[in-house]
């Protein structure tokens, strides 16, 4: 069943917003749903969700807006545009075919592997650049369309250097359509901030999202009571949500709430370890949460300082005490191995740290999670090699076998799909026959090797990283940091160890 919080429109302009997996995730995107209950609003637009496993009988489609989160949703793109009898290629699609276009955290870091694909593209913040984007798709030709959206802010055509599109952040996302088939079952979800102020150097999710913004306090608040006359449970999303200057506030009535004997299931992204309070975790407790997560990256000190991280032990240490003796059952710690310079010592000190968290925390729930460091476009990070798979498995298998000793439970990313997520990642436009050929290889693991060993492609750049002055694939988006200011930072770092 499904709730829609906004009034829809329709038009004879058929939109078909698409989103590269299954529809459970679809209705647990923000980002996607926030932007179908745009074009849904229009005046003149007759707007239809499709995923992987659901598309609807729409004859006659104008257009088709895919939303991009992950690298691996080329394949869910490829799915859906097949299912449709569309070809990939827009070299292939003439004046009969819809109008394909894509925006997302993946097309903003970088286009140039998709752009083959896609007729145009949106980069950066797409409240506004969608809007206009829409408005003249449906009152202008196809070929008109395309000439005037050369001149909107973040709307990218292959090739063509183009700024990132950035918001302030006026009017408050929120979760427009509530479903039971949701991943997150009737969960009304509000996006408290963008971005986040530590620049972890390797962090795109901070990088890409400068500077760093958060909704009023009051739009947050009626934002809360929209949704509490729909739902109990209710979720605040953000990089950095407890860095809004009224964090404490905003969880001190939702506490309130609770307290006048309104049940609220809360959920929230994750803790921030330095500032994990009594009240925070208290009025999580009190929302039903019994699990949290904080990120640490990396368990020395050394390493910490060299990504960014600036994290002391004793805040680590604090993190979890307060969490337990305030009634969470226990921590998810997510940190990362094959980070440029590590050596032993520091992986070692992952059971140092392990250990002394569980002496001191006794019958609190402690897993560390690990992924493989992957290096990003738009970070300072975007230089560096990534480390060889046969390292980083015997890094895993050495941590797994050290932390069950201690007790302690680990889980960790897959290296070799991390390894196939950095090829991704730092692509340019040479890749497209290989995401293709992939596809047609049944999108697994082993159809990355089948491509390669098919096509003359050579991936090894991505992996061992570029010099500092040479040109980058991602180059031609006009970004802030700068590519020099990245630079600077990089080198900042690198001093560091």
């Amino acid at each position: 069943m499904e709730k829609v919080l906004y009034k829809p429109k329709n038009g004879s302009y058929n939109l078909l917003m698409a989103f590269p997996a299954c529809e459970e995730f679809a209705l647990a995107s923000l980002g996607y749903l926030w932007l179908f209950k745009t074009a849904d609003e229009l005046e003149g637009i007759n707007a239809q969700r499709a995923a992987t496993d659901s598309i609807p009988n729409l004859k006659n489609i104008d257009s088709i807006a895919f939303s991009m989160s992950f690298d691996f949703d080329f394949t869910g793109v490829f799915e859906i545009l097949e299912k449709l009898n569309i070809p990939f290629y827009s070299r292939d699609r003439g004046e009969d075919y819809p109008l394909i276009f894509a925006g997302g955290p993946v097309i903003t870091t970088n286009p140039r592997p998709y752009e083959a694909f896609f007729d145009f593209m949106l980069l950066g913040d797409g409240e506004d650049s969608f809007l206009e984007v829409l408005e003249i798709l449906k009152n202008n030709t196809r070929q008109e369309a395309l000439e005037k959206l050369k001149e909107i802010e973040g709307v990218y055509f292959a090739g063509r250097k183009t700024k990132k599109a950035t918001v302030s952040l006026d009017n408050i996302i929120y979760t427009p359509i509530l479903s039971d088939r949701s991943y997150f079952k009737d969960t009304f979800i509000i996006e408290v901030s963008r971005g986040c102020m530590n620049r972890c150097a390797f962090c795109t999710a901070s990088y890409t999202n400068l500077p760093f913004r958060y909704y009023e306090y009051e739009k947050i608040i009626e934002a809360i009571d929209l949704g509490l006359k729909y739902t109990d449970k209710i979720a605040l999303l953000g990089a950095q949500i407890s860095a809004h200057p009224k964090f404490n506030e905003i969880m001190e009535y939702l506490e309130k709430k609770m307290d006048d004997n309104r049940n609220i299931e809360l959920g929230i992204s994750s803790l921030r370890t330095d500032s994990v309070s009594p009240q925070i975790v208290r009025t999580l407790v009190k929302g039903g949460q019994k699990h949290s997560t904080i990120a640490i990256e990396a368990a020395s000190e050394r390493l910490r300082k060299f990504i960014n991280k600036n994290l002391k032990e004793e805040q680590i240490l604090s993190a979890v005490q307060i969490a337990r003796e305030n009634g969470l059952k226990g921590l998810k710690i997510y940190s990362m191995i094959g980070i440029p310079n590590e050596n032993e010592e520091d992986i070692e000190e992952f059971l140092r740290l392990a250990k002394l968290l569980k002496d001191n925390n006794k019958g609190f729930s402690i897993e560390f999670s690990f992924s493989s460091f992957v290096p990003k476009p738009q970070t300072p990070m975007q230089w560096a090699k990534r480390e060889d798979n046969k390292s980083l498995e015997a890094k895993q298998k050495f941590l797994e076998k050290g932390l069950a000793k201690i007790g302690v439970k680990s889980k960790f990313s897959s290296i070799k799909w991390d390894y196939w997520q950095t090829v991704l990642s730092r692509g340019d436009s040479n890749l497209a026959p290989f995401l293709v050929e992939v596809y047609r290889c049944g999108g697994n693991s082993g159809a990355y090797k089948k491509a390669l060993k098919a096509l003359d492609i050579d991936v090894e750049k991505t992996i061992e990283g570029f010099c500092l002055e040479e040109a980058l694939p991602w180059d031609i988006i006009e970004n802030y940091p700068s590519k020099s200011l990245l630079k600077n930072e990089y080198q900042r770092l690198l001093k560091r160890i």
